[in-house]
């Protein structure tokens, strides 16, 4: 388990700014290993349920503390790198991820949210699609000439896996369209696994003496990700349509007509799927096939509304990582009763003290459960981080009969205790005071600002501590950083539990110490020359990388992927960020150069460089790594320009062309000010118009901007 959330028991209102920061960085932490984990592994630990609710979690810190959005690691991402077992294909159009309601009201605010986008009155016809969201593995199908060319997984959204070998297999998937299809068609859908073949296929399993899969979405990712397509084609897979990709010719006006379209091609589309006039519709269309789930043939997890009419898709468009037009309404959380076994204490990377509770295994939904984040010790004594009772102020003692929830605010979650069962004689459990590692003491820092005591306990421990020194390592060389295949987590631990690597720039040095004789890594178990070979391969393949990759990897505090971005776009250079932040008045100067970097995180780069040890850590990496910096955007007469939109809007509603200008690379904002470099006004501008005007800024119409931006 990753360095977990300490702060989840506590509503987001309640956390403050510093509280905020931990929380979503622990958060963007987790999702990251269950991107891994699902995508690329076929093994998740959680349902899409509780992994869409770390998401929700982090979404409604970053709405109640904006500073973190623009510091967000999530925005844009979906899905994982795709499997270096495989080819990779590029998506002509990117397969991205959906938004989630969970309650009736969700929904409505979903389809309020389209009618603002769209400017439509709330009494304006508007239709939706509602279809069981099917629980299996995402597939792209592209013809050329109506001839199956190739077949490619989800993957990052960008680029997937080629598995059009194993594609080839699943009988549902027509290798020919007729004459009526489009030249260049990509057809999406779901693979699945049908509940039956899914008990024959661990019937299977368990008399050959393997694994079990935990359920049918990693079977059926499992069976279509196989090196062999025999091995694919001996298990029946099957392909739900329900969506496009590029085309060179449009397939329909609406949703329901397009599937109508691809049940004529030959694929199966899902005979459930509703067109609703309404959200009462919508909701009872979900309640429909909710009452039907259990006798269904196929896992689903909810149900996906579409708006219908495809020429207000195309109007509403994309926001980071997911269609405005579309969201997935999710079933409610499920719950099981286990045993609490034990309290395991994990030290993080940043010194943090994080409780997990170690449960007595037990299946839920398809899922086996056996761990779970107690975040701090104030949540294991039944208190939130204010001092009041959570769980009705049950504590948590080791030998604890307790209910788990797999969906919710936290995830795996446990919401109650039965005091009933209780051991006599059991103790409170002693949150410990030092370092399980170092021995160091550990501490609850207090706030500044508000002279609260942080719910996380610290190790003080720093540079000695081996649980963060190794924890800053696998950071640097995750996916998410610099990206060093066959370097993973526990041959990290070994190499520096034996003193082989004691910090990042140590990993390029491997290689020359191998040559010269001060090491042999052929003589580690389970290290040959071969995987010695091929780890130095790997290690030196990025020698040469992003500059946003190896800022990232540093692990400087508050530095996510997007910081690491807005960084490296700025200053091109990491020798340039060293120097801008050792200037006299780096801080502020950061803060002013770089839309979306603010106090903090320009305050936590300008403290890294001060630390004479981090500046020789820097000095050997760059004498061992090459960075190339950011392509510059795409150019447009607005990019890079701030962009403000007052009055009314006549072609488009204000959401709508404040979108339109991000896409050309401009920033948007809802005040003017002297950094204003275009205001946009339309009929019944009043103040910005007035300010924009005494500051002498450009204003120009609607009709202005259509020509400007060359789209009239």
């Amino acid at each position: 388990m990753s360095e977990a959330a300490t702060l989840r028991a506590v509503p987001v209102a309640e956390l403050s700014v510093e509280d905020a920061r931990i929380e979503h960085a622990s958060l963007a932490s987790e999702i990251a290993e269950h991107d891994v984990r699902y995508h690329d592994e076929d093994a998740p630990t959680i349902t899409d349920a509780e992994y869409d609710a770390l998401r929700r979690r982090a979404v409604e810190i970053e709405a109640q503390h904006p500073v973190l959005a623009a510091e967000s690691t999530l925005a844009g991402k979906v899905g994982a790198k795709p499997s270096s077992k495989f080819k990779k294909i590029v998506h002509a159009v990117p397969m991205l991820s959906l938004d989630n309601a969970f309650t009736e009201v969700d929904v409505e605010e979903f389809v309020a949210r389209v009618r603002r986008f769209l400017d439509l009155r709330a009494d304006a016809p508007i239709a939706f699609t509602a279809e069981p969201k099917i629980d299996g593995l995402s597939l792209s199908i592209r013809y050329e000439g109506r001839k199956l060319v190739h077949a490619a997984t989800r993957g990052d959204g960008a680029e997937g896996e080629n598995v059009t070998a194993n594609a080839l297999t699943i009988q549902d998937i027509p290798d020919d369209l007729p004459r009526d299809a489009p030249d260049v068609v990509e057809i999406r859908g779901e693979v699945y696994l049908s509940k039956q073949a899914f008990a024959s296929i661990n019937e299977r399993q368990a008399a050959a003496g393997r694994p079990l899969f935990a359920n049918p979405r990693n079977a059926a990712a499992g069976s279509l990700r196989q090196l062999d397509p025999k091995i694919t084609a001996a298990r029946p897979l099957k392909f739900f349509a329900y969506s496009w990709g590029e085309t060179s010719a449009p397939i329909a006006g609406t949703q329901h007509e397009a599937l109508a379209r691809l049940d004529d091609w030959g694929f199966y589309v899902n005979p459930l799927t509703k067109v609703c006039a309404s959200v009462a519709e919508m909701i009872e269309a979900y309640r429909r096939v909710g009452e039907m789930r259990a006798d269904l043939e196929y896992d689903i997890d909810g149900v996906v509304y579409k708006v219908d009419d495809l020429s207000l898709q195309r109007r509403l468009g994309f926001v980071s990582r997911s269609p405005r037009w579309a969201t997935a309404h999710k079933f409610p959380a499920e719950r099981a009763t286990t045993v609490l076994e034990d309290i395991e204490i994990q030290v993080g990377r940043t010194g943090s003290l994080t409780p997990v509770a170690k449960l007595r295994p037990v299946t839920v939904g398809g899922v086996v459960v056996s761990s779970s984040t107690l975040h701090n010790e104030a949540y294991i004594a039944g208190l939130d981080n204010e001092g009041l009772p959570i769980r009705e102020g049950k504590d948590l003692r080791v030998g604890d009969h307790v209910t788990i929830q797999r969906a919710g605010d936290v995830i795996p979650q446990i919401v109650d205790v039965d005091i009933a069962r209780r051991e006599a004689g059991s103790s409170p459990y002693a949150f410990p005071e030092t370092c399980p590692v170092c021995g160091s003491h550990a501490v609850r820092e207090v706030n500044p600002k508000s002279g609260k005591e942080d719910a996380v306990r610290r190790c003080t421990g720093g540079l000695i501590c081996q649980a963060q020194a190794v924890e800053r390592i696998k950071h640097f060389a995750s996916r998410a950083a610099m990206d060093i295949e066959g370097l993973g987590d526990e041959r990290i631990e070994d190499f520096h539990r034996d003193g082989l690597i004691r910090t990042p720039s140590d990993v390029f040095t491997l290689r020359r110490r191998q040559e010269s004789g001060e090491i042999d890594l052929t003589a580690r178990e389970g290290m040959g020359r071969t995987s010695v070979a091929n780890l130095f391969a790997a290690i030196d393949d990025r020698r040469t990388v992003p500059l946003e990759k190896l800022i990232h990897g540093l692990g400087i505090r508050h530095v996510g992927e997007t910081n690491a971005k807005l960084l490296a776009r700025h200053f091109r250079s990491l020798p340039a960020i060293r120097e801008a932040a050792l200037a006299p008045g780096g801080t502020e100067a950061i803060v002013a150069a770089i839309t979306g970097i603010g106090p903090i995180v320009s305050a936590a780069v300008v403290e890294f460089f001060l630390e004479e040890h981090n500046l020789q850590e820097v000095d050997r990496l760059l004498a061992e790594i090459e960075t190339t910096a950011p392509a510059a955007p795409t150019e447009s007469p607005v990019t890079g320009k701030t962009v403000v939109f007052t009055g009314s809007l006549e072609k488009m509603s204000r959401d709508e062309a404040k979108a339109m200008a991000e896409r050309l690379g401009a920033k948007t904002s809802g005040s003017v000010s002297r950094k204003t470099d275009l205001v946009v006004a339309g009929p019944g501008a009043g103040d910005k118009l007035t300010k924009a005007n005494a500051l002498g800024i450009r204003v120009i119409d609607e009709a202005g901007w259509f020509e400007l931006v060359g789209a009239a």
